[in-house]
């Protein structure tokens, strides 16, 4: 199939790779633009991006899809389909229509739960047992269209990072699976019971809050593993928490109750495994301590 390809994180590629390990003619790739991040700035383009051009693939990044010349160009295409992952901009009617069989979205959850930009993180932070993959077929609406394939993958003990790259993999294979059969995948209506939004994540949400109870300050603290990280201040500093554990423990919330940096919680208390300070690597709880002073009864904020 001629396939216009629509992503731009990691989340993105393996699909990409699959569609053309498949055989498909990716004929363009459209991503985020280019833009500035980390501590120097610097120009960074997204991993969809640099993938497509390792494949020579016709990259394009629009800013927005909202115009009539890009409108016009992306049709001019002549795709048979459109696939999306995690592109991150609003698709108008015009380039949901110009495909011949529109745009197939791979989806990181079960919908019509967790909507929207985060659905990884949200199900890993509400305690869900378990979260998914869904090939949906897009319309206007943030992820309402109707459905072709759904798969169901245990979240376990798995962080942020580790359960995208196990839905990642698994959508890739499913959109493959889709497209080798389009008109045996029967399109199926979401149901308006059990609607859910995964709001985009803000710096401010990610700030641990130690009046929650342990177990539910370990999902905050998976979820949000690595990026952008759950964290606290120590003397104006943000210190990111990366994985931990609930014990048995307690004291006032915030407050270290020993020398391996237990930390009071609403209820029960809260054991760091890996942390990070600004600019620097993940470390241990042991390697933390070593230059950074955390003497029992201080408060954390």
């Amino acid at each position: 199939m001629r396939i216009i390809f629509m992503g731009s994180p990691e989340f993105a590629v393996p699909t990409l790779d699959a569609l053309v390990a498949a055989g498909h003619d990716v004929i363009a790739a459209y991503t985020q633009p280019p833009r500035r991040a980390g501590r120097g700035k610097g120009i960074k383009e997204t991993a969809v991006a640099k993938r497509a051009g390792e494949l020579g693939i016709d990259l394009r990044w629009p800013a927005s899809l909202k115009s009539a010349e890009e409108q016009q160009a992306f049709a001019d295409l002549d795709a048979d389909v459109a696939v999306v992952a995690a592109y991150g901009l609003i698709l108008p009617q015009a380039i949901l229509d110009a495909p011949t069989f529109g745009c197939l979205n791979v989806h990181g959850s079960l919908l019509p739960r967790w909507r929207g930009a985060a659905p990884v993180q949200r199900a890993i932070m509400a305690g869900d047992e378990a979260t998914g993959v869904t090939i949906m077929q897009m319309e206007a609406g943030l992820d309402t269209g109707p459905m072709l394939h759904k798969r169901t993958v245990d979240i376990g003990d798995s962080n942020a990072a580790q359960l995208t790259e196990e839905l990642a993999n698994l959508g890739a294979a499913m959109m493959v699976e889709v497209l080798h059969n389009l008109p045996l995948f029967e399109p199926i209506p979401q149901l308006d019971d059990g609607v859910t939004y995964a709001a985009k994540i803000s710096k401010e949400e990610a700030r641990i809050d130690w009046s929650r109870p342990a177990a539910e300050l370990v999902r905050h603290v998976q979820g949000l593993a690595p990026f952008p990280g759950a964290w606290f201040e120590v003397g104006g500093e943000r210190i990111k928490l990366l994985s931990a554990r609930a014990v048995d423990g307690s004291g006032q919330p915030g407050e270290v109750i020993d020398d391996r940096l237990t930390i009071a919680c609403g209820s029960g208390a809260l054991q760091p495994a890996q942390l990070q300070r600004a600019g620097k690597a993940a470390m241990s709880v042991d390697e933390l301590l070593r230059g950074f002073t955390l003497p029992k009864g201080m408060r954390l904020s």
